[in-house]
């Protein structure tokens, strides 16, 4: 039993709260990767790599905690991974070898599989018709912890740190970062309710088998609402983790705090502007609205579409303002690549909850955990060796997302989208996209 009466908006506070500060932790290595290499000896590409490995668990991760959100409840499982990683942050910021470093922070990074649990308590809490607003918003303002961090760390413990316990800033960073997040692991889970009802709560623990579980994963929507997130989600993780390197490195930026606060203006862009995709998208399916003629009748998928186009050409954007040499100019298009970022974030978690209302976090575990593949895979795009310059990496990935584009546009197609929540690989239901007017 919560200490306090739980609302709607309490828990999306306590969410956010918790979200938020579990990405300031997943990316609170970024601002000191210069320091961290010079004390390991580590190069440009393994700092790519670095970068990389801080994603390795999260596919995995995501799955798993979105369905044991279902079957227990956002609160213990939520109280539990910012625990560990409480525990782990500290253990890190003792490691006197790089092989141990290393694992410690990949279990630290495991902060990020939050995600998909406080997505799945939010939608446990609001209506249909609010849930892209308020899944905006708690997405949102919880990815803005990557910009605190990149903001607020390197500040806190710059360069000339001096505290009781270390002499090296990013020592000090990781080991009072994992005692706010033991402690805030404590609070939610004294604080937060599962379900805004018993009823609700049960219908959700009810549908929470490893047979619902493989259903809902094998539904087209979730599928390509997976891959969407690969090539949105994914790339704010890896552009979280290079952006800071790629303005020290590509413009001769050699002041930490200065390449940091660049980066920050990305993190800004995809975290604060979020909710207003989620809000685009409850609007226009409200209004029942068509800004896209050619998936008349399926109002969410319209936005979600336009969104993801708008973020690929931001990023062929990206490479000619790099090329340019005007590290503002540069800046400036990363800011452009972030709201793309947000908008169809906001967008692709506003149509979750809505097709599955009683398997959320099955399907946010799915979705959110294939999305970040494009954090492992991405950063070693921008990093490789092969590439003629730290530039051409963003057009090579905007590249890779038109096949995902393509197949978007496909699934949304009205004669699809209108059984995308049911139709899927492994059955009989699958051939109900070959009868479009049974609808």
């Amino acid at each position: 039993m919560a200490l306090i009466r739980m609302t709607k908006y309490r828990t999306l506070l306590l969410a956010t709260i918790g979200f938020n500060f579990s990405f300031l932790i997943w990316f609170s290595f970024a601002p000191f990767t210069e320091p961290m290499a010079n004390e390991f000896g580590l190069s440009l590409a393994e700092i790519g790599l670095l970068a990389s490995a801080n994603i390795w668990l999260a596919p995995f991760g995501r799955a798993l905690t979105g369905w044991l959100s279902d079957k227990f409840g956002a609160p213990s499982v939520f109280a539990i991974v910012l625990g560990y990683v409480g525990v782990f942050s500290i253990a890190s910021a003792f490691a006197q070898s790089y092989e141990v470093f290393f694992v410690e922070r990949l279990i630290v990074a495991t902060a990020g599989i939050t995600f998909v649990v406080g997505i799945q308590h939010v939608a446990e809490w609001f209506e249909e018709e609010n849930l892209g607003l308020a899944e905006g918003i708690y997405a949102g303002v919880g990815n803005a912890g990557a910009a605190g961090g990149a903001l607020i760390l390197p500040r806190v413990f710059g360069t000339n740190w001096n505290g009781p316990l270390f002499s090296t800033n990013w020592r000090a960073a990781f080991f009072y970062t994992g005692i706010v997040s033991i402690l805030l692991g404590v609070t939610y889970f004294t604080l937060g309710e599962a379900a805004k009802s018993e009823e609700k709560r049960q219908a959700t623990k009810d549908s929470a088998s490893f047979g619902g579980w493989v259903h809902t994963a094998t539904r087209y929507g979730t599928l390509v609402l997976a891959l969407a997130y690969v090539m949105t989600f994914g790339l704010e993780l890896s552009m979280n983790g290079w952006l800071a390197t790629y303005y020290r490195e590509g413009f001769d930026t050699n002041n930490l705090v200065l390449a940091s606060t660049f980066a920050a203006t990305f993190s800004v862009a995809a975290g604060l502007l979020r909710p207003i995709g989620g809000y685009v998208s409850d609007r226009l399916a409200r209004a029942e609205r068509n800004i896209l003629p050619f998936f008349t009748g399926h109002y969410r998928e319209q936005w979600t579409f336009t969104a993801m186009s708008f973020v690929v050409v931001a990023m062929f954007g990206m490479t000619l303002a790099g090329m340019s040499g005007e590290v503002l100019l540069a800046v400036g298009a990363g800011f452009l690549v972030g709201m793309g970022c947000a908008f169809a974030e906001g967008a692709i978690f506003a149509q979750v909850p809505a097709m599955f209302p009683n398997s959320s976090g099955a399907v946010a575990g799915v979705v959110g955990g294939v999305g970040t593949i494009g954090g492992i895979v991405y950063p070693l795009v921008y990093s490789a060796q092969f590439m003629p310059n730290l530039h051409t990496g963003y057009s090579v990935v905007a590249a890779s997302m038109i096949p995902i584009l393509v197949l978007t546009a496909w699934v949304f197609q009205p004669r699809i989208a209108s059984v995308a929540n049911e139709a899927g690989f492994g059955d009989s239901t699958s051939s109900a996209v070959e009868a479009p007017g049974d609808d």
